[in-house]
């Protein structure tokens, strides 16, 4: 955790940032891969990036097989939160079509969004996010949602449900496969990934009231000119984040559909419901569909939330718990009951963290000049693999643009007397709209599984 070292009134000296400027990213997820090839195509030869698991991570919300893409924003048109958030969905747009990198790994299949309660449809309903003027087509019958997708497949009778449909500009891509070629291509690039206890931070190197590296639990400590703290939700781990970050876990499961099934399910719109859950067409490497169940998340706070010395501590798992399991099932009760029942070949959780508004914290640090801070991806940050680690190396180089400035800002401030238990405009079945603690599930599963 960050001390206070030395005098904080005194402006440290900062040596001139060049191509051939030592830089250090800590974590090698999302935007820690996205950070390092950026930096290297900009020419910078001297990029290290730490991280206590391989590459791509376990542990990463990035190394999955498929993501949601659906950058819509609900802002109110001409404000500056919605200038920003059409800005960074443009550049990602682009990389997804236009990057080599990610060529081929976008699926535009177009996307289903709905809602069950009248909670959930007010939200859906509200603000500029869906509307016929942008596209969508409302959807309000089981007919409506049945008729989105090819017969056969959607056999559900959707109970209360209500919601939106549109054919283009959203769908979703090939998540583990785009972090791996990002991290391929940073390496071939020059960039060095240093994993396992090598690559496993303790602690930053505080010097001459700045930040000068890392120490690892294993090997010489990693000096640098510049620091990038990207290490998604074990950053508070390494750096004291004024309760601006909450580390929280997400669950997903698979089932094994027949290659027969698989051809069916081709090319499928996304379908999501904001309080059920989501899938998109089945993985066509290993014949797998992936249904993630829908809620405002789980920590794992080691003393009880509200107590200041509390941290929820991420940690790999291959299951999910026995709940989470029943809200999957129920999900695929009301849209393909055919499925409800079939065994999960699969389940993990995966780790993100929330910033208090759920806007990113990209900034340099007001107090370490030589700090760099990438964090906070509050359950939306994997769709901007493009171009993410574009505004953070825009933000080491100090020009970045202006409004996303204010917008990613350092903002302790809005961490003060922070709730831990808001769910943050999530949503979630019956019972489970509210966050949850791992240390009060009972039973997990008990899946056995080959590599997918």
């Amino acid at each position: 955790m960050q001390l206070t070292h030395g005098d904080t009134n005194r402006t440290p000296s900062v040596k001139p940032l060049g191509t051939q400027s030592s830089i250090l990213i800590i974590g090698a997820g999302t935007w820690g891969a996205s950070t390092a090839l950026h930096l290297a195509r900009r020419g910078y030869q001297n990029i290290t990036v730490l991280d206590p698991y391989p590459s791509p991570s376990p542990i990463s919300a990035g190394n999955d097989v498929n993501k949601i893409l659906e950058l819509s924003s609900s802002a109110p048109r001409g404000s500056a939160e919605r200038y920003v958030s059409d800005k960074l969905a443009h550049d990602a747009i682009r990389g997804w079509k236009e990057d080599p990198v990610f060529q081929g790994l976008y699926h535009e299949t177009g996307a289903v969004t709905a809602a069950t309660s009248e909670e959930g449809r007010k939200a859906l309903n509200e603000g500029d996010g869906y509307s016929e003027a942008d596209g969508w087509m409302q959807l309000k019958t089981k007919e409506d949602f049945q008729a989105t997708m090819p017969k056969g497949i959607l056999t559900g009778d959707f109970p209360g449900w209500q919601g939106w449909a549109k054919k283009d500009g959203c769908g979703w891509v090939q998540a583990r496969k785009a972090l791996e070629r990002v991290i391929d291509e940073a390496k071939r690039l020059g960039a060095n990934f240093v994993t396992g206890e090598r690559g496993h931070v303790l602690s930053l190197i505080y010097e001459d009231d700045d930040v000068k590296g890392a120490v690892t639990a294993q090997g010489p400590s990693h000096r640098a000119d510049r620091t990038i703290l990207c290490a998604g939700a074990n950053a508070a781990r390494i750096f004291d984040m004024k309760d601006q970050l909450r580390p929280g876990a997400w669950t997903l499961s698979h089932i094994k559909m027949t290659p027969e099934e698989t051809t069916l399910y081709k090319n499928l719109p996304v379908l999501f419901n904001v309080e059920r859950g989501f899938f998109m067409e089945p993985d066509e490497d290993q014949h797998e569909l992936k249904i993630c169940d829908e809620h405002p998340g789980y920590c794992n706070w080691e003393t009880n939330p509200g107590n200041p010395n509390s941290v929820s501590t991420p940690f790999a798992y291959h299951q999910i718990p026995l709940e989470a399991e029943q809200r999957v099932r129920l999900f695929l009760q009301e849209t393909m009951p055919h499925l409800a029942q079939r065994p999960f070949s699969f389940a993990r959780i995966c780790w993100c963290a929330d910033t208090p508004d759920r806007a990113f914290l990209i900034s340099r640090h007001p107090d370490y000049p030589s700090l760099v801070l990438g964090v906070g991806g509050s359950g939306h940050g994997f769709s901007y693999i493009p171009a993410i680690g574009g505004v953070i190396a825009d933000c080491l180089e100090g020009h970045m643009d202006a409004k996303m400035i204010h917008r990613f800002r350092w903002r302790p401030e809005t961490a003060v007397n922070r709730n831990w238990q808001d769910v943050q405009d999530r949503f979630g079945p019956d019972g489970s709209n509210h966050v949850m603690d791992f240390q009060k599930v009972a039973q997990w599963t008990s899946i056995e599984y080959s590599a997918s």
